[in-house]
């Protein structure tokens, strides 16, 4: 974003500059301060540095601090706020304890003066303080923002967006739209959800500035604001939205769902452009221009997958998808952002280079395309089971030296890690365990062996890198399939093949094929259903084993509760440890089918729940009660990231996750227990926002030793009241 950020800085005057990591710094007066506050369409906030000093100590951040004269910025019955970041600094690295220093000093500044202190408003502050200490350097900074940029003022509060407003004039921007609107082009979003890209459109074609709707910015409390500048910008920014408003270009938004197209209506109105924006209930395929709409953009942020499997229905949607800007919009441009670049090739239409943009925590693409006929193409089968029988036809032989000692040194490989976890699995009764994972890179794949009745691999292809040829990986992962059976003493029948990409999208619970065939394995006296044919991942993640095991260990006598439930696997390790009830809630019917079968397989005693709902809602709505359940041990286990349609909102886990875990705590009892883990490996646990709780990582000792080369596969905590 930072590009952006500056091409639109620049436009809005600033002159003498710097671009920095995730910012723009600039100087000027006040009033190019405000005109920043006022017009940018894609900052989040926007800071006026006061200092910058060094820290060696913790009386060095206080010392800092006080050296400001807080008197020339706040009257002592004002109200303040405090956020800090740290990073790579040996003197203060939580950033809650750093807050409360800062606070602590211009506290002690006013009352030494006045005998009164500033009050503490989290929300609104008449000024909102900001330090960053990067290693031993300290910038204190006001928030002339106040609260993110994004916050236009439009949106009801209550209803989340699944980008963010700021994100969205991104991708307007990057696709050309102000030059396509100044030329009279029209704009249509055919999946427009909650409408944040058809607001964002109309404000940007009108000359309407983001922040004019807004009734609270960072420097309204501040003693150095100055009043008049401010007034004279609005009076500047009313006048040129009234111009603008008389010149806007056709503007349409479509959505199948009709609540969510009143949500749409509902912020067109707050923004003051009701019958400036035409939105109506309309399904993808029906998404034609009328005659009398002049070519111009279609943007949108289509679904980019369900969290629970649903990817083959997504993939049909971007092909309809495909078909309908074919059909209807030749002469058009088109943006969209996906998290997935394999789905775009669905639409059959090529594209510029992506560019690369985050939703949240999650990386995505915008594509941008011209619709022409000299784009189409006819998008090449990509699915799974295609790429297997692809891998199976190739016939394995020959002379090729390099090739055999590279399956040589494979075999090799794989028999030294059998033998090593040979006597942990003995002592630990181990039947299903990870037995390579990518140990030699030209050999990228995972195997997974798991025994029941027979002797099942599943064997899991990392997709290779665009740089490394595909016929040749091709050989060699044809190659790895024929050494296995012998390494193994198995029949080529007992071996799955699947591709496993980069998390781009949620493949783990897509459905391949339909056989429905089931094989029980044995965990610490638990019997599981796996399925090697069905899904990319078999209903059972080994990686998880240690959790599932200290769940068993502790939950005699107890209330357990899953949460994002999956197949139910920790449910069964509950209830064979003896837990009194359980409780299992999940989004799929499909899992949670598979998670009911999986507890009547043990024959257990106990009260056993099982509840299909939208995780967040269910625990938000059960946390909201007046007496809400109550829980003794607690599993939760969210995915990165979900836009699911049967979802109301966006969720990834960076942002989300210390509110969700408040909610779950009101579900714990005084001494229960929640373990709490993910799979995302750039995560964060936000220390600051759960302060109250008791929290430990427990990471390391949940790492089982087949997983050993990979510490970073999953995360956990244990956390308490």
């Amino acid at each position: 974003m930072e590009p952006i950020l500056t091409e639109e800085l620049l436009a809005l005057g600033i002159q003498d500059y710097k671009a920095t990591l995730a910012g723009v710094a600039f100087s000027g007066d006040l009033a190019l301060a405000y005109r920043v506050c006022l017009w940018s369409r894609t900052a989040n906030r926007v800071f006026l540095a006061l200092s910058s000093f060094a820290v060696n100590s913790q009386d060095d951040l206080y010392r800092g601090v006080q050296n400001i004269n807080w008197f020339e910025h706040i009257n002592p019955e004002d109200s303040i706020a405090v956020s800090f970041n740290t990073k790579n600094s040996a003197v203060i690295n939580n950033s809650h304890f750093g807050a409360l220093k800062v606070k602590d000093a211009i506290v002690d500044q006013m009352r030494e003066k006045y005998g009164q202190r500033p009050s503490i408003d989290t929300e609104r502050p008449c000024l909102r303080i900001n330090v960053h200490l990067l290693g031993e350097t300290a910038q204190l900074s006001l928030d002339l923002s106040g609260e993110s940029l994004h916050r236009r003022g439009y949106r009801d509060v209550n209803i989340a967006a699944p980008i963010k407003e700021n994100l969205a004039a991104a991708m307007l921007l990057r696709s050309g739209w102000p030059a396509i609107a100044k030329q009279k082009g029209s704009l249509i979003d055919p999946m427009c959800g909650s409408g944040t890209l058809l607001l964002e459109a109309a404000m940007m074609a009108a000359d309407y500035a983001p922040g004019l709707l807004r009734d609270y910015f960072g420097f309204s409390g501040w003693k150095q604001h100055d009043a008049e500048s401010w007034r004279k910008l609005i009076a500047e920014a009313e006048k040129r939205r009234y111009i603008g408003l008389t010149q806007l270009p056709v503007i349409v938004g479509f959505d199948q769902d009709r609540q969510t197209v009143n949500t749409a209506l509902k912020h067109v109105a707050n923004a003051g452009l009701a019958h400036k924006i035409h939105i109506e209930r309309r399904d993808i395929a029906d998404a034609k221009p009328a005659e009398t709409w002049p070519p111009g953009l279609l943007i949108c942020n289509p679904p980019y997958g369900e969290r629970l499997g649903d990817e083959a229905e997504t993939a049909v949607l971007y092909k309809k998808f495909g078909d309908t800007l074919k059909a209807y919009f030749i002469g058009w441009k088109a943006a969209m952002i996906i998290s997935n670049p394999e789905l775009g090739f669905r639409l059959g239409i090529r594209s510029q280079k992506p560019l690369t943009l985050f939703n949240g925590a999650l990386e995505c693409k915008l594509l941008r395309l011209t619709v022409e006929e000299s784009a189409f193409f006819v998008p090449k089968a990509t699915t799974i089971a295609e790429r297997v029988v692809q891998i199976q036809q190739i016939e394995v032989g020959g002379s090729d030296q390099e090739a055999d000692d590279g399956a040589e040194m494979f075999a090799n490989r794989l028999r030294k890690n059998l033998k090593k976890l040979n006597k942990w699995r003995n002592q630990n009764n181990i039947s299903c365990y990870r037995a390579y994972d990518a140990d030699l890179p030209e050999y990228a794949v995972a195997i997974d062996v798991y025994q029941s009745e027979q002797t099942w691999l599943n064997v899991q292809e990392y997709e290779p890198p665009k740089t490394i040829d595909r016929d040749k990986a091709d050989q060699r992962l044809a190659a790895l399939l024929a050494a296995l059976p012998a390494i193994f003493g198995i029949d080529r029948g007992q071996i799955a093949l699947k591709v496993r990409r980069k998390q781009h999208n949620t493949e783990q619970y897509e459905k391949h094929n339909g056989s429905g065939h089931f094989h029980t394995v044995q965990e610490a006296g638990c019997k599981l259903l796996v399925n090697f044919e069905d899904y990319l991942d078999t209903g059972l993640f080994l990686d998880h084993r240690p959790i599932r095991l200290l769940i068993q260990q502790h939950a005699k006598g107890k209330q357990f509760l899953n949460l994002f439930a999956y197949t139910g696997s920790a449910t069964v390790h509950a209830a064979v440890g003896g837990a009194r009830a359980t409780t299992t809630v999940d989004m799929s019917h499909t899992y949670l089918g598979w998670a009911k079968n999986n507890l009547a397989l043990n024959q257990v005693q106990g009260e056993h729940e099982f509840i299909q709902a939208d995780c967040l809602e269910w625990l938000a709505s059960e946390a909201a009660q007046t007496s809400p359940r109550q829980y003794d041990l607690i599993f939760l286990d969210p995915p990165t990231f979900s836009n699911s349609k049967r979802m109301e909102s966006v969720f990834d886990i960076q942002s989300h996750h210390a509110d969700v875990i408040k909610k779950a705590v009101v579900l714990l009892s005084d001494q229960g227990v929640l373990y709490f883990s993910t799979n995302f490996r750039r995560f964060k646990l936000d220390s600051e926002a759960l302060a109250s709780l008791q929290v430990q990582d427990i990471s390391a000792q949940t790492i089982p030793e087949d997983f050993a080369r990979d510490p970073k596969i999953h995360y956990c905590w244990r956390i308490c009241k």
